[in-house]
């Protein structure tokens, strides 16, 4: 057992008797979102194309003395997801929340990305959120209701240097409100998120190319800090919790009030704000570990 555990602002049990699935569960806000709803009760299906990855959380969370199940595939492929949301019904009972977190990008100018990549990219963070949640509506959430949480992102204002991202992004954004009024019927809420600039493992795969702009990304947010994962965590775990039962097809913001940034009257300097970090087994990216 764990030493330590999440301190998560929420009250002990809060999920208890409820199965909840994180897509990209292996890594960053993923995994630090299956450790916070594990240690609110619930039993967790974290997923993703990396076993290994998978399995490294699952023995986090086991140890923590969570209860956590797993399931490798692709969230690209229809078949493989319609497969894995059967066996995960079959095996659970039904789901009472999906956490559409899985995706990517890469950066690219928008007149130098390939079709390919522009394919890639919006198969990966849009059509791929679209499978999940139509075969966990259809399979479970039909007959027996749910929440349901996707990711978008700060895309308000264009997403500049990760065009393909911004347009899935946004298709997301329009995706949830459509979800969230025809799914109402059958008591299924639907939300997404949309973090900004947030301190998680992710930044580490832009590669050296990136460091230079990532170390200060903060000076140019009101907050003067980066995100971290809990902070997005908490949001998703209050969307999906009855405190949120009047809540559906809204896009939550969680970017440190990114896109009021002003170029005629700048943000004074200060220490950062305020943050919350309930994630005791957060660690930060190697790319901001030497600032």
């Amino acid at each position: 057992m764990s030493a330590a555990h999440y301190d998560s602002i929420f009250r002990p049990g809060l999920f208890a008797g409820q199965v909840h699935v994180v897509t990209g569960g292996g890594s960053g806000i993923g995994r630090c979102v299956a450790h916070e709803l594990a240690a609110l009760g619930a039993t967790v299906v974290i997923t993703g194309r990396s076993e290994e990855k998978l399995a490294r959380v699952v023995a986090e969370i086991t140890e923590d003395g969570g209860q956590v199940d797993s399931v490798a595939f692709d969230i690209r492929d229809e078949e493989q997801v319609k497969a894995a949301v059967a066996g995960i019904v079959a095996k659970h009972g039904r789901i009472h929340g999906l956490v559409n977190n899985a995706g990517g990008q890469f950066p690219s100018p928008l007149n130098a990305i390939s079709k390919r990549g522009f394919d890639a990219v919006v198969t990966n963070n849009l059509t791929g959120g679209f499978l999940m949640m139509r075969e966990v509506f259809n399979q479970t959430m039909m007959k027996h209701g749910g929440a349901v949480v996707n990711m978008t992102a700060d895309m308000w204002n264009g997403m500049p240097g990760m065009a393909h991202s911004g347009a899935a992004r946004a298709g997301m954004a329009n995706l949830t409100k459509t979800a969230a009024y025809e799914w109402a019927a059958s008591h299924v809420r639907v939300n997404a998120v949309a973090p900004g600039w947030i301190a998680s493992s992710g930044m580490d795969a832009y590669g050296p190319g990136m460091a230079p702009m990532i170390r200060v990304l903060k000076d140019n947010l009101p907050a003067k800090r980066m995100g971290l994962e809990a902070e997005v965590s908490s949001v998703i775990c209050f969307l999906l919790s009855p405190g949120a039962s009047f809540i559906t097809g809204v896009t939550l913001a969680i970017d440190g009030g990114a896109p009021l940034n002003s170029a005629v009257m700048p943000t004074p300097n200060h220490a950062g704000a305020p943050s919350y970090n309930g994630f005791h087994r957060a660690t930060t990216p190697k790319v901001l570990q030497d600032l």
